[in-house]
Protein backbone atom coordinates (compact mmCIF):
# COMPACT_ATOMS: atom_id res chain seq x y z
CA UNK A 1 0.00 0.00 0.00
CA UNK A 2 2.88 2.64 0.61
CA UNK A 3 4.19 2.16 -3.08
CA UNK A 4 0.40 3.28 -4.05
CA UNK A 5 0.60 6.10 -1.68
CA UNK A 6 4.10 7.28 -2.79
CA UNK A 7 2.99 7.30 -6.18
CA UNK A 8 0.65 9.50 -5.81
CA UNK A 9 2.69 12.15 -3.97
CA UNK A 10 4.62 12.51 -7.11
CA UNK A 11 1.32 12.34 -9.53
CA UNK A 12 -0.85 14.73 -7.87
CA UNK A 13 -3.16 15.16 -11.58
CA UNK A 14 -5.76 12.80 -10.71
CA UNK A 15 -9.51 11.89 -13.15
CA UNK A 16 -11.88 12.28 -10.42
CA UNK A 17 -15.43 11.14 -11.20
CA UNK A 18 -18.48 12.07 -9.52
CA UNK A 19 -22.21 10.85 -9.97
CA UNK A 20 -25.04 13.66 -11.16
CA UNK A 21 -28.26 11.95 -12.13
CA UNK A 22 -27.33 8.67 -11.98
CA UNK A 23 -24.55 9.76 -14.48
CA UNK A 24 -20.70 9.49 -14.00
CA UNK A 25 -18.80 12.69 -14.05
CA UNK A 26 -15.13 13.34 -14.43
CA UNK A 27 -12.32 16.21 -14.55
CA UNK A 28 -8.58 16.32 -13.54
CA UNK A 29 -8.18 17.51 -10.07
CA UNK A 30 -5.30 17.59 -7.80
CA UNK A 31 -4.64 15.96 -4.92
CA UNK A 32 -3.57 19.59 -2.65
CA UNK A 33 -2.20 17.39 0.43
CA UNK A 34 -1.69 13.65 1.08
CA UNK A 35 -0.79 13.03 4.76
CA UNK A 36 -0.90 9.34 5.18
CA UNK A 37 -3.29 7.49 3.71
CA UNK A 38 -5.55 10.82 3.30
CA UNK A 39 -6.11 13.00 0.26
CA UNK A 40 -7.48 15.97 0.37
CA UNK A 41 -8.94 18.37 -2.40
CA UNK A 42 -10.21 21.75 -2.94
CA UNK A 43 -12.78 23.10 -5.31
CA UNK A 44 -15.42 26.39 -5.19
CA UNK A 45 -18.66 26.15 -3.83
CA UNK A 46 -19.87 27.67 -7.36
CA UNK A 47 -19.11 24.85 -9.35
CA UNK A 48 -20.62 22.01 -10.77
CA UNK A 49 -18.35 19.09 -8.94
CA UNK A 50 -19.34 20.93 -5.50
CA UNK A 51 -23.08 20.59 -6.03
CA UNK A 52 -22.60 16.95 -7.12
CA UNK A 53 -20.98 16.01 -4.05
CA UNK A 54 -23.41 17.92 -1.75
CA UNK A 55 -25.85 15.24 -3.05
CA UNK A 56 -24.03 12.29 -3.52
CA UNK A 57 -20.42 11.94 -1.86
CA UNK A 58 -19.20 9.16 -3.58
CA UNK A 59 -16.39 9.48 -5.68
CA UNK A 60 -13.32 7.51 -7.38
CA UNK A 61 -10.11 9.06 -8.37
CA UNK A 62 -7.78 7.40 -10.87
CA UNK A 63 -3.95 8.08 -11.70
CA UNK A 64 -1.49 6.75 -14.02
CA UNK A 65 1.98 6.95 -15.47
CA UNK A 66 3.25 4.30 -17.55
CA UNK A 67 2.53 0.78 -16.55
CA UNK A 68 1.36 2.11 -12.85
CA UNK A 69 -2.60 3.18 -11.91
CA UNK A 70 -3.71 3.58 -8.76
CA UNK A 71 -7.37 3.95 -8.38
CA UNK A 72 -9.11 5.11 -5.04
CA UNK A 73 -12.92 5.36 -4.01
CA UNK A 74 -15.03 6.62 -1.21
CA UNK A 75 -16.94 9.41 -0.16
CA UNK A 76 -15.92 13.31 0.15
CA UNK A 77 -16.39 14.55 3.54
CA UNK A 78 -16.23 18.50 4.38
CA UNK A 79 -14.79 18.47 7.82
CA UNK A 80 -11.39 19.67 7.11
CA UNK A 81 -9.80 21.44 9.67
CA UNK A 82 -9.03 25.34 9.08
CA UNK A 83 -5.44 25.20 9.72
CA UNK A 84 -5.20 22.35 7.25
CA UNK A 85 -7.47 24.35 5.31
CA UNK A 86 -5.26 27.62 5.42
CA UNK A 87 -1.85 25.50 4.59
CA UNK A 88 -3.33 24.20 1.47
CA UNK A 89 -4.53 27.70 0.18
CA UNK A 90 -0.81 28.93 1.05
CA UNK A 91 0.97 26.71 -0.54
CA UNK A 92 -0.85 26.33 -3.84
CA UNK A 93 0.53 29.63 -5.50
CA UNK A 94 -2.59 29.21 -8.17
CA UNK A 95 -5.62 29.38 -5.55
CA UNK A 96 -4.42 32.44 -4.21
CA UNK A 97 -4.44 34.26 -7.56
CA UNK A 98 -7.68 32.83 -8.47
CA UNK A 99 -9.36 33.46 -4.64
CA UNK A 100 -9.13 36.34 -2.65
CA UNK A 101 -8.99 34.50 0.65
CA UNK A 102 -8.86 31.07 1.59
CA UNK A 103 -12.61 30.96 2.99
CA UNK A 104 -13.89 31.39 -0.83
CA UNK A 105 -13.37 27.64 -1.27
CA UNK A 106 -14.56 24.52 -0.25
CA UNK A 107 -12.37 21.97 1.52
CA UNK A 108 -12.73 18.37 1.22
CA UNK A 109 -11.08 15.12 2.13
CA UNK A 110 -11.50 11.84 0.56
CA UNK A 111 -12.94 9.01 3.31
CA UNK A 112 -10.86 6.16 1.64
CA UNK A 113 -13.02 2.66 1.29
CA UNK A 114 -10.85 0.89 -1.25
CA UNK A 115 -8.01 1.12 -2.78
CA UNK A 116 -6.44 -0.53 -6.13
CA UNK A 117 -2.59 -0.73 -7.13
CA UNK A 118 -1.79 -1.85 -10.45
CA UNK A 119 1.62 -2.70 -12.54
CA UNK A 120 1.78 -3.80 -15.50
CA UNK A 121 5.41 -3.92 -15.62
CA UNK A 122 5.91 -7.73 -14.47
CA UNK A 123 4.92 -10.72 -15.69
CA UNK A 124 2.57 -11.53 -14.02
CA UNK A 125 1.29 -7.76 -13.80
CA UNK A 126 0.94 -6.72 -10.02
CA UNK A 127 -2.51 -6.18 -8.65
CA UNK A 128 -3.03 -5.21 -5.21
CA UNK A 129 -6.09 -4.58 -3.97
CA UNK A 130 -6.89 -3.01 -0.26
CA UNK A 131 -10.15 -2.10 1.73
CA UNK A 132 -10.11 0.35 4.54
Amino acid sequence: MNKAFDFLRLHKEVAFATVENGKPRLRVFQIMKLEDTMLYFVTSPTKAVYCQLQKNSAIEILSMEGNISVRLWGNAVFDVDDDIAREIYATNPVLPRLYKHYTDLAYFRLNLVGLDYFDLMPTPPLFEHYDF
